[in-house]
């Protein structure tokens, strides 16, 4: 695990399983009608129950880019927050994935949570550039955190080892080219 402080908050880089992390919040990188097939969407479904996927279910669809909040069956945390980062096309890019970073940190602050779980949004199944989705996810992250009122923990929780150094690699980036 790698962290640094920001403002009043911390971001935090672990390699892991999203499912077993200790925060108030846990983000899904989601189809914008909320089918649970595989990859993050998959283990949330697996470790938390249909119940999540049915609730999110009823709350799609969404536009590509929004988020929606539903309860978390029998996982540790308060809640899932579906991030809605590609459409039925199972395709994203730069601007879906700041979109659905943006408004789950807002949504997170909304609901006056002080900890979330990131994946590397529409990393797997979407296909995009795990170099890129980290650059872009950090330095929202990191700008959001500076300002905030209750999110004090933003950690991003990836499952390889590719996923994890690049990461890293981005955050070390950040503070060095500042």
């Amino acid at each position: 695990m790698h962290k640094v402080k920001i403002g009043n908050g911390k971001v935090e880089i672990v390699r892991g399983d999203i499912i077993l992390q200790d925060v108030d919040v846990i983000v899904n990188a989601a189809n914008n009608n909320f089918w649970m097939g595989g990859g993050v969407a998959g283990a949330i479904k697996k470790a938390g129950g249909r119940i999540i996927e049915e609730e999110a279910i009823e709350k799609g669809p969404i536009d590509v880019g929004e988020v929606v909040v539903t309860q978390s069956g029998k996982l540790s945390c308060k809640k899932v927050i579906h991030a809605a980062v590609m459409g039925q096309d199972l395709k994203t890019n730069e601007e879906l994935i700041k979109k659905a970073t943006i408004n789950t940190l807002k949504k997170v602050e909304e609901m006056k949570m002080n900890s979330l779980a990131f994946p590397a949004f529409g990393t797997g199944v979407g296909g995009f550039n795990l170099y890129k989705c980290s650059e872009i996810m950090l330095n929202i992250t990191i700008d959001f955190l500076l300002k905030s009122k209750s999110l004090r923990l933003v950690r991003f929780v990836l499952f390889s080892e590719k996923a994890y150094d690049i990461f890293l690699e981005e955050l070390d980036n950040f503070f060095h080219n500042k």
